[in-house]
C-alpha cells in the first residue's frame, strides 16, 4: 500500500478516534439519540431534494447515514458516526467510519452520506465487515448550510447507492479511497 494513503488511513483513524473521545463525555443514550437526529435531517434533506429516493429507501433491504468531517489535500483523511437500520428486521446497528484518499481533490468539510442497499447480503455483509472502495468527485461550497454542491459519489460494485451532502465546507477534485465502517461497542 502506498506511504501517502498508509498516512491517511491513519489520520482517518485518528480523526475517528478523536470523535469518538470528544463525545464519551455524553452518555450512550444521548449519542444515539444524536446519530439518529442527523440521520432523521439527512434522510429529510434528500428526500426534499429528490422525492422520488423515500420509496426507493422504504423499498430497500436497508440504509445508514453517517456525519464526517475531513480534510484533503491531494491526500485526505475523515472520520464520523453514523448507524446502518435493516428494513426487514427494524433492527439499527450503530457504526464509525474512518477514511483515506488520494487523488487530485483539496478541501475541507463537513458532510453527511445517505447509504442505500440494494440487497440484504450486501446490507449484511456491510454490518459485519465493513469496507467499502470507493471514487468521488465533484465540488461542494456551503457554510452553515447555505450554498449548494455538486457531488457525486459511486460504490464500486453497485449495490449500494451513496448520496453525499455537504453541510460546511469547500471542496473540488476528485479522488479514488477506502473507507472502513465498523460497529460501534459502545453504542450497541
Amino acid at each position: 500500500m502506498n506511504r501517502s494513503i498508509q498516512l491517511s488511513l491513519l489520520a482517518a483513524l485518528l480523526t475517528a478516534g478523536f470523535t469518538s473521545q470528544a463525545q464519551a463525555a455524553d452518555s450512550p443514550e444521548a449519542q444515539r439519540a444524536e446519530i439518529r437526529k442527523m440521520c432523521d435531517a439527512a434522510l429529510a434533506t434528500l428526500v426534499k431534494a429528490k422525492p422520488k429516493l423515500k420509496t426507493v429507501i422504504a423499498k430497500s433491504p436497508g440504509y445508514g447515514c453517517f456525519s464526517s468531517f475531513g480534510v484533503t489535500l491531494l491526500v485526505g483523511g475523515a472520520g464520523g458516526r453514523g448507524l446502518v437500520h435493516n428494513n426487514a428486521t427494524g433492527k439499527t446497528t450503530f457504526m464509525n467510519m474512518g477514511q483515506a484518499s488520494a487523488g487530485l481533490e483539496v478541501g475541507i468539510k463537513d458532510y453527511r452520506e445517505v447509504l442505500v442497499f440494494h440487497d440484504a447480503k450486501t446490507l449484511n455483509s456491510f454490518v459485519e465487515n465493513g469496507w467499502e472502495l470507493t471514487a468521488t468527485g465533484g465540488g461542494a461550497a456551503a457554510v452553515e448550510k447555505k450554498g449548494g454542491s455538486a457531488e457525486g459519489g459511486a460504490s464500486l460494485g453497485g449495490k449500494i447507492s451513496i448520496f453525499p451532502m455537504t453541510e460546511t465546507g469547500l471542496s473540488a477534485g476528485g479522488s479514488l479511497g477506502g473507507r472502513k465502517y465498523w460497529k460501534d461497542k459502545e453504542l450497541n
